[in-house]
């Protein structure tokens, strides 16, 4: 996730700190965040969480359904396709291909800073940090996409969300699946394992 390295950084010695800074430095790298690269296939998953895996996105459905739309208007913007997405409650994904990453970087900066704005107003939090850093991850491979296609699609089940992907409202597996149908999914599944978890998972219920 996208907060990862804040943890990371909590638990280093001062020391350490310091050693990974002029690492940073001496290689033109963001002090504080993490470095943005381009790649060749130009597809992306594109991940952004909330700060402290805060629930600031789903505090409401209509909250996150708008959300959703946002996510999806800033990001048509900027990409080709759209592949898969999921809005969960602290965080989203989103698997895209775009020519221009560091466009939709910025895109995805200013919808998190109207959001931000949106969202501390309504609950009389200013000052609140809302988001993190968003962070790209670019596909390398075709088994690299597709686990990351499914993992999007299944994130919601794997946070104990929902016990179907169809039955998260905030994401596509519903239009997947209507497309490329249940067997051809469960195919997919077998033959593209999600990297994190194995190839000796069941099939997702669908």
């Amino acid at each position: 996730m996208a907060d990862e390295g804040t943890y990371r950084w909590r638990g280093m010695t001062a020391e350490q700190r310091a050693e990974a800074l002029e690492y940073r430095r001496t290689h033109r790298l963001p002090w504080h965040s993490p470095p943005h690269y381009s790649c060749e296939t130009g597809v992306y998953l594109m991940t952004a969480a909330c700060f402290e895996h805060c629930h600031v996105i789903g505090r409401t459905p209509e909250r996150m359904a708008e959300f959703e739309q946002a996510l999806l208007e800033t990001s048509r913007t900027h990409c080709e396709r759209i592949f898969a997405w999921t809005v969960l409650p602290n965080h989203y994904h989103t698997l895209v291909k775009t020519d221009d990453v560091k466009g939709l970087l910025a895109g995805m900066g200013r919808l998190h800073g109207r959001t931000s704005f949106e969202w501390n107003g309504e609950e009389n939090c200013r000052g609140r940090k809302v988001w993190f850093n968003s962070t790209e991850t670019g596909m390398k491979s075709d088994r690299h996409y597709w686990a990351s296609f499914l993992y999007v699609l299944h994130n919601a089940v794997k946070h104990g969300y929902a016990s179907r992907w169809q039955d998260w409202p905030y994401c596509n597996a519903q239009m997947v699946l209507d497309q490329i149908g249940r067997e051809e999914v469960t195919r997919l599944w077998h033959e593209y394992p999600i990297e994190e978890y194995g190839a000796t998972w069941d099939p997702p219920e669908l």
